[in-house]
């Protein structure tokens, strides 16, 4: 990534969006520009125009916590965005992030650790699956191999979260928020594109869904970031039907980089009924699988 371009595109697009109303100053008339003035971002900030300007040129290095941090309050950040424009200033500095120290142990090869496994296999009632920051469906549970079946598929390449998002049409029907979807998956990537500048995998694959997505091309231009964490989703199963499932976000930390990911249904809802019959007709199938195998 070009980190004077990621700079330079971030802090255009955090000052375009806020207004003179927004920041609490008088509109004026006659106003050329889209959101806010950089002479307003400055002011707001307590820096000279032309130290913002230098800034939202890209030059971003050398500048300190407390400078980034009134820019920060003056683009009215949230905490995500905040944490992405200091990944952005590390990364100008030279100054490794937790990305950056971790990308030569993040791999999209399958999860080999028995005990991670074994892990997975022991989550019995929830979708649980171990991904990368690339979006790699590095391993699942025996439910989550039922649930991610449209994605998973009969095989070939190692699955991936955002082509099936974007490449695959199915996607809109196992996502019934599919926009809002699309706009998660973005950003997440684009938050982990700040902190590991250097991820080959995740350029590779942003510029993969770049030329081959006019939506993902849209909104990776639009520079929003997000983390994952907590959160509802609603999915359409094509075994069985509408569910909506809670989600959780934990690091693994014996592998920097890697995250487990848990769908859990609300005790005694439909969604819950659901994803048990999912489980079992999972069972069933895998269990039919085994004997026929046995029986060639």
């Amino acid at each position: 990534m070009d980190n004077r371009a990621e700079v330079r595109e971030f802090l255009m697009t955090r000052r375009a969006r806020l207004t003179p109303e927004n920041a609490g100053l008088p509109a004026g008339s006659n106003r050329r520009v889209a959101g806010l003035r950089r002479s307003e971002v400055a002011a707001l900030a307590g820096v000279s125009v032309e130290y913002y300007s230098k800034l939202e040129r890209g030059s971003i290095a050398g500048a300190s916590a407390s400078v980034l941090d009134a820019i920060g309050s003056a683009l009215q950040l949230n905490d995500t965005e905040r944490a992405h424009l200091l990944d952005l200033a590390r990364a100008a500095d030279g100054i490794p992030t937790s990305g950056r120290a971790r990308r030569a142990a993040v791999s999209s090869r399958p999860v080999r650790r028995p005990a991670l496994n074994w892990a997975l296999d022991a989550i019995t009632d929830a979708v649980a699956f171990v991904r990368n920051p690339q979006q790699d469906l590095l391993a699942t549970n025996p439910l989550g191999r039922a649930f991610y079946s449209p994605l998973i598929g009969d095989g070939g390449r190692t699955p991936n979260l955002a082509r099936f998002q974007f490449l695959d049409p199915v996607s809109r029907d196992f996502y019934p928020d599919w926009d809002l979807f699309a706009q998660m998956c973005v950003g997440i990537m684009r938050a982990e594109a700040g902190r590991d500048p250097h991820n080959r995998a995740l350029q590779d694959l942003v510029g993969e869904l770049a030329t081959r997505s006019d939506v993902f091309r849209a909104l990776w231009a639009a520079h929003d970031v997000r983390t994952h964490g907590s959160g509802t989703k609603r999915f359409h199963h094509p075994d069985v039907g509408e569910l909506t499932l809670a989600y959780e976000e934990l690091a693994i930390t014996a592998e920097p980089g890697k995250i487990l990911m848990i769908y859990t249904a609300e005790p005694g809802s439909p969604s819950a009924e659901r994803l048990r019959l999912l489980g079992s007709l999972a069972a069933t199938q895998n269990a039919t699988a085994r004997q026929q195998a046995e029986n060639a």
